[in-house]
């Protein structure tokens, strides 16, 4: 277990006789393993300078993880992106009456894209999409039981709570109904999307027309008095205020309290390509950086600090590594569209394992391969990869 004595480059930080006394106090709190009030969050917000939140939140990380980085190996389906909602954030979804621009697979379609990875050491399958009408409760049940008949050694991670919404208000069902069915099929764990930015005020301009912050934290308790392990995010730099983002991860650190279900917290970086709020210019590196370090310093209960590599590109990504980051998501293999299509530097992001551990490496930090609730499968520290490995696609 560290100490505060293990910490002398913010022993040093403390000292500094120009520093507010206001992070002081909060930089002996988290020295301290004290938690942090909403009204600390939003001062780290508006007065935390780069170097300052890095040390703290680098403090953090080293107390709760080391030098352990987690990936994991991972593909996605994407079973649509049409969609019923009008995200004004959206680069991704087309809608319903436009739907001959998008694409809409089978359940066949779907299964293929599992059999590719066929006899391949891949651990977790990631299903997330548009809101299709057409795509059903029942078309799920019969995806999730067919991938899960051919290979069920295949975690299935699935499902927003915003398409969970409203697939269960088309059903007539209940959320409780609804994820024991789903549960039921073989949905083992959910992703953290759909969840933006919590306040109505903000809820109201970017995505007015589905599931609010209540009924998203209603579906993520749910699955979580199931045994289930679900994810968080939170879209950022766009409109939102400083006190948008506390108000977000406080609702966030308050289920946490409750059900201890939370795997990870993924902060979302807004991209402006190709959507109706293309005119709002992007946050700086140094904003994501500060973002990334306040995140881990306030979300005390969440185990892990994700940066989604794809949607950061991968310099970045390393970066968050010594800001509070603890986990790159996984190698992908090119199956996602959600951030290539808003702008994102990945255009094509696919990561091989000796890609993805070197990256991590060359951050100084010890690249472990994880399943999808964090059980270790490999440390790849000592290993060494050859030229053909670290090229190959």
């Amino acid at each position: 277990m560290t100490t505060r004595n293990d910490h002398p480059a913010v022993e040093t930080l403390l000292q500094d006789i120009r520093l507010d006394k206001g992070l002081k106090t909060i930089g002996e709190k988290v020295l301290s393993a004290e938690r942090l009030t909403p009204e600390e969050g939003l001062l780290l917000f508006e007065k935390g300078d780069l170097a300052y939140l890095g040390a703290l939140a680098n403090a953090v990380r080293v107390r709760m993880h080391g030098d352990k980085t987690y990936f994991n190996r991972n593909f996605h389906i994407e079973p649509t992106n049409v969609c019923v909602f009008t995200c004004k954030f959206c680069s991704y979804s087309r809608l319903y009456k436009n739907r001959e621009e998008g694409w809409e697979l089978s359940i066949e379609q779907m299964l293929d894209i599992v059999k590719k990875y066929d006899g391949q050491p891949v651990t977790e399958v990631h299903i997330v999409g548009g809101v299709h009408p057409k795509m059903n409760l029942d078309f799920f049940v019969e995806l999730l039981q067919k991938i899960r008949a051919h290979r069920p050694d295949l975690h299935l991670k699935g499902f927003t709570a915003v398409e969970l919404d409203y697939m269960f208000r088309k059903a007539k069902v209940s959320v409780e109904e609804g994820m024991r069915i789903l549960h039921d099929a073989g949905l083992q764990s959910m992703p953290g999307g759909g969840a933006e930015i919590f306040h109505p005020d903000i809820r109201a301009q970017i995505c007015h027309d589905k599931v609010d912050a209540d009924g998203w934290l209603h579906i993520h308790k749910t699955a979580h008095l199931l045994g289930m392990h679900t994810n968080a995010t939170m879209l950022y730099g766009h409109l939102e205020q400083f006190w948008h983002r506390v108000d977000h991860m406080e609702r966030l650190r308050s289920l946490q309290d409750e059900t201890k279900g939370f795997n990870t917290f993924i902060p979302l970086k807004f991209r402006n390509k190709d959507n109706e709020m293309a005119h709002i210019p992007e946050t700086s590196v140094v904003e994501d950086l500060r973002l990334y370090a306040i995140a881990r310093l306030y979300m005390d209960n969440f185990p892990h600090l994700k940066a989604y590599w794809p949607m950061l590109g991968r310099n970045t990504a390393q970066l968050t590594l010594s800001f509070g980051v603890n986990d790159l998501d996984g190698t992908i293999d090119d199956t996602t569209k959600i951030y290539s299509m808003a702008g994102s530097e990945e255009q094509t992001p696919s990561m091989n394992t000796a890609q993805l551990a070197m990256l991590i490496k060359q951050a100084g930090r010890r690249p472990v391969e994880r399943d999808t609730v964090y059980n270790e499968i490999k440390d790849y520290t000592d290993v060494v990869f050859s030229e053909e490995e670290l090229m190959a696609r």
